[in-house]
C-alpha cells in the first residue's frame, strides 16, 4: 500500500492544495523541497509530456510514486499563446505585473478575450505504471488586473460563471474550480480505483 507520494514542485501553493484534495486518501504528499530535487529543464512541447518529464524524473531520483504538473493559460485570440511557456513568457516580459500589459498590447481593441488555463497532471506510479489527467478552466482576460490572492496570471482571469478575477477570489472557491484543483480530483479518483485494487 503506497504510504507516500512525491509531488514534483517546490511551489507551496500547489503542494497544499495536492494535500487537501488528495488528503482523504490517508497517503503524505511531500514536495521536491523536503527532498531537495533540482528542477527538471522542460523540454517537452505539449502540457503532457512535461508533466511527464517532472513525474518520470523524481520517481527515478527518490523511487516513491510522483505526481508532476504543468499548467499555463492560452489566450484564444493569440493562436493559445504563451500556452507551456506561460511561465517563460512572464519572465521574458518583465514578470508580474508587467506582463499583463504586454498581453493587452498585444490585443489591442480585439474584442475576443477568451482565454483558458490548462493543467496536465502526471502520475507515476512505478516504471510500467503512468497516467496524465487533464484539468481545464475556461474563461476571459480582464482589462485591468484585479485582487491580491493566487499566483501569476490570476489576477488578470476571470472564469466562466463569475464577475471576478482568480486574483480577488477566496482561495477555497478557486480550489474547487481551477485546471489544477480539476486534474487533481481526476488524480484522487485514479488512486481511489487503484488503492481498492489492492487491498
Amino acid at each position: 500500500m503506497i504510504q507516500k507520494i512525491l509531488l514534483a514542485t517546490h511551489n507551496q501553493h500547489k503542494l497544499q492544495e495536492a494535500q487537501e484534495i488528495l488528503a482523504p486518501l490517508g497517503v503524505t504528499v511531500v514536495g521536491a523541497d523536503a527532498l531537495n530535487l533540482p528542477d527538471v529543464e522542460e523540454t517537452g512541447t505539449t502540457f503532457q509530456e512535461n508533466a511527464l518529464l517532472k513525474a518520470r524524473a523524481a520517481f527515478r531520483l527518490t523511487g516513491l510514486p510522483a505526481i508532476a504538473d504543468d499548467s499555463g493559460i492560452c489566450v484564444c485570440a493569440l493562436n493559445d499563446e504563451p500556452g507551456i511557456y506561460a511561465a517563460r513568457y512572464a519572465q521574458k516580459n518583465g514578470g508580474f505585473p508587467a506582463v499583463f500589459d504586454v498581453l493587452n498590447q498585444r490585443l489591442g481593441d480585439n474584442p475576443d478575450r477568451r482565454a483558458y488555463f490548462i493543467c496536465a497532471m502526471a502520475l507515476v506510479l512505478d516504471q510500467k505504471n503512468e497516467s496524465v489527467f487533464i484539468g481545464r478552466m475556461d474563461g476571459q482576460l480582464a482589462h485591468t488586473p484585479k485582487g491580491l490572492h493566487g499566483f501569476g496570471y490570476d489576477p488578470m482571469f476571470i472564469p466562466d460563471g463569475f464577475s471576478q478575477t482568480l486574483g480577488e477570489m477566496d482561495a477555497k472557491v478557486k480550489n474547487k474550480i481551477s485546471h489544477r484543483a480539476k486534474a487533481l480530483q481526476k488524480t484522487f479518483d485514479f488512486l481511489k480505483e487503484y488503492f481498492k485494487k489492492e487491498e
